[in-house]
């Protein structure tokens, strides 16, 4: 576990237990803590951060000397929509892992935004990140309209050009959402083989992968054999390990593309950026345990209904659909599986928040 530079803390093992006892006695995590630090006016661009001060987080003992070898690379969109959950997921990640210090953090954003950026840097003082600039102008000719709104930003597409994004020299990468927390060490998932594959992803074989597009796509003559020699399956874009060299020097971005421009003339799907990557690599991924994407806890992607947790051990919970944790809890509306988030919560003025 992370070694804590502050002695001041909440555990919220037993309370994460607590939580979960009556849905599932398998979920994989460690001992945490949290720290209130104080409260300001809570708005964006004040003199003090919206955000609390996180614990510098140190690596502990069995970890290597900062080589390049042991370095794990994390990808993220950064938005102040989406600030909030961002945060969380950081905290976590640092907060379940051995070796801290060793997590990279690669932050796309599409314009530059002081208080965005002051506000990561007050929180996590520490914090090895860097930022990039996605060009929406790349993607926005690209983009057809979905049944959600929030699935057409062009930063939702972003993860398409993540390889052309970041530096050479980074080999491997986990993508990851913003409305997500860590409960295992992200090491366990950075090492997975990948063997031949460009990506690897938990794997839902049994959901039924034709509504993923519509009858425009099923009745052309062409289109359904881009599937043939492989059997194709659902997987969730929220959590990628990606081998970045495979990416590049196999023009991934660019096959995506070619489907993106063909939906733009015939609509053969319904969502935003999920389907193009089914299309591409349905089917040619390395699967990995499904505890890597505990997904789907936003609720139904209509009305956002809740959603219990989905048996089995749980290394990574993510509220993948129209519901949000941090919005629900705020709205006094919260579903049973959001006080599993709340607990990284760094707003200063969530009222739910773990306070000494």
């Amino acid at each position: 576990m992370a070694f804590w530079s502050l002695s001041s803390s909440l555990p919220l093992l037993g309370l994460l237990s607590l939580l979960l006892s009556h849905q599932t006695s398998l979920i994989t995590t460690t001992n945490t803590n949290n720290v209130n630090i104080q409260v300001s006016d809570g708005r964006v661009g004040s003199n003090s951060s919206v955000f609390r001060e996180a614990p510098a987080f140190r690596n502990g003992e069995t970890c290597g000397n900062n080589l390049v070898t042991d370095k794990i690379h994390v990808a993220m969109t950064l938005d102040a929509n989406y600030l909030r959950g961002t945060m969380a997921a950081v905290l976590s990640i640092l907060q379940h892992s051995t070796c801290p210090e060793d997590v990279t953090f690669h932050f796309l954003w599409v314009r530059h935004e002081p208080e965005v950026f002051s506000s990561i840097k007050a929180t996590f003082p520490y914090l090895n990140f860097k930022v990039y600039r996605f060009d929406v102008h790349r993607v926005c000719g690209l983009i057809s309209k979905s049944i959600r709104q929030a699935l057409d930003q062009p930063l939702n597409y972003a993860r398409i050009y993540l390889a052309n994004l970041i530096p050479n020299e980074v080999k491997r990468v986990i993508y990851l959402d913003s409305d997500l927390v860590m409960v295992d060490d992200i090491a366990n998932l950075w090492k997975v083989d990948l063997g031949d594959k460009v990506l690897a992803a938990p794997e839902y074989c049994q959901a039924n992968f034709t509504v993923y597009f519509t009858e425009a796509f099923w009745s052309d003559p062409y289109m359904p054999r881009t599937f043939e020699g492989r059997k194709p399956c659902y997987f969730n874009t929220g959590v990628l390990v990606m081998d970045v060299d495979k990416w590049r020097h196999g023009n991934y971005t660019k096959k995506v593309e070619d489907w993106m421009v063909l939906q733009k003339q015939k609509r053969i799907y319904q969502l935003g950026s999920l389907p193009p990557f089914l299309l591409v690599l349905a089917g040619n991924i390395m699967p990995i345990d499904h505890r890597w994407n505990q997904h789907g806890l936003g609720g139904d992607n209509v009305e956002g209904k809740c959603r219990e947790l989905h048996p089995g051990p749980i290394s990574l919970l993510h509220w993948s659909g129209k519901g949000k944790p941090w919005l629900r809890l705020d709205s006094r509306k919260p579903c049973s599986v959001d006080h599993l988030w709340a607990p990284y919560d760094l707003y200063r003025s969530s009222r739910h928040s773990f306070e000494e």
